[in-house]
């Protein structure tokens, strides 16, 4: 057996699971839904039918393109990777706001068993991608849809913190939302979901925020400029790797979320009244404080519905959406990194981005 795996080069580790293909993973998810959604929004700010066009067929392909580069992580034969396209699409549909989560866990088993049975047999061409498809989207049709109940169920702690008062709700649903927005779950579709918006929204957007600038500007020694814009405008879900490696680097985004939460809620009183997704999608494509701009404007149905009207923004409220979703994040989580840099607890290198 161990002779076959080796063969195989299928090798059962936590850094083949946990760190490569997690990390091709959020490269195939920023390739797709995070690069579609910029050129989407993009499109809608200067309604240009085109690009919003681009955009929606981008983001519409977002599991093959995980599933695929979970392949090509795993070392897959052509045949398996171009098989898993299909498994990507069904785990993603089928995960609901678990989608990203569930597209891991099953383009690993799907890519394993296909690169078991390749070049096995004389009707390669038949039993290699009916192996990978055939798991895969069987396993999309058993376990994606507990996977997707296991993220709406993090999804209601969430709508559960909104109900404490709006310090306490502040801290519980940045950190909440900007911990999911990082997680390999769809903070956007959590949001959605649970349609938040006004000062949850903010308090979400903060959170979203605090680790996409955080991130962005924190790692900025290790990735430079490419860094700071894929993972500033993009996700922050590219650390999940180095994450996975070194938890301790997580901390500065969260204590950052933390602070700019109830700062979001209490002091500037900061509401998302755009289209709910926006709360879960911070500063990608700057989509976060593109629905709280458009939410001043005009309220989107559902922030309408709770009683949410336009209004004309004020210097403060210019002020509050900058420092929220820009300054604060990048100062806060720096200083933090430099501190756990000087306490030993990151290293040099700890958050480099897999190139």
């Amino acid at each position: 057996m161990k002779e076959f795996l080796k063969r195989k080069n299928i090798e059962f580790s936590a850094k083949r699971y946990g760190i490569d293909a997690l990390g091709a993973m959020a490269q195939g998810l920023f390739c797709s839904l995070l690069i579609g959604t910029i050129i989407k929004t993009l499109g809608q700010q200067l309604s240009v039918q085109y690009l919003i066009d681009i955009g929606a067929y981008a983001m519409a392909v977002s599991g093959p393109a995980m599933a695929v580069a979970i392949g090509y992580a795993l070392k897959a034969d052509p045949m398996v990777l171009f098989s898993l396209a299909a498994v990507g699409w069904a785990a993603n549909a089928e995960g609901g706001a678990g989608g990203p989560l569930a597209v891991l866990v099953i383009a690993i088993i799907a890519a394993e068993c296909g690169k078991a049975v390749s070049k096995e047999t004389k009707v390669d061409i038949l039993v290699t991608p009916g192996v990978t498809i055939l798991v895969g989207v069987s396993l999309a049709k058993l376990i994606a849809p507990p996977i997707g109940v296991a993220a709406s169920a993090f999804g209601t702690m969430i709508d559960k913190a909104t109900t404490l008062q709006p310090f306490w709700m502040g801290i519980a649903v940045s950190v909440l939302v900007g911990i999911a927005l990082t997680l390999p779950i769809s903070s956007a579709a959590i949001c959605q979901v649970l349609t938040l918006t006004g000062i949850a929204g903010g308090a979400a957007v903060a959170g979203c925020c605090a680790h996409m600038v955080g991130f962005a500007v924190m790692s900025f020694k290790e990735n430079r400029w490419g860094g700071l814009v894929s993972q500033g405008l993009g996700t922050s879900m590219l650390q999940m790797p180095n994450l996975v490696r070194h938890p301790m680097c997580w901390l500065p985004p969260i204590l950052t979320s933390a602070i700019t939460g109830p700062i979001a809620t209490c002091l500037f009183k900061l509401q998302m009244n755009g289209a709910p997704i926006n709360s879960g999608m911070g500063t990608c494509g700057l989509c976060g404080p593109i629905g709280v701009w458009t939410g001043w404007l005009t309220p989107g149905a559902d922030a309408a519905a709770k009683g949410a009207v336009a209004i004309a923004p004020t210097a403060f409220d210019w002020l509050g959406m900058v420092l929220i979703c820009f300054v604060l994040p990048a100062i806060l989580c720096w200083l933090f990194g430099q501190l756990f840099r000087k306490l030993g607890w990151i290293k040099d290198g700890d958050l480099a981005l897999p190139q």
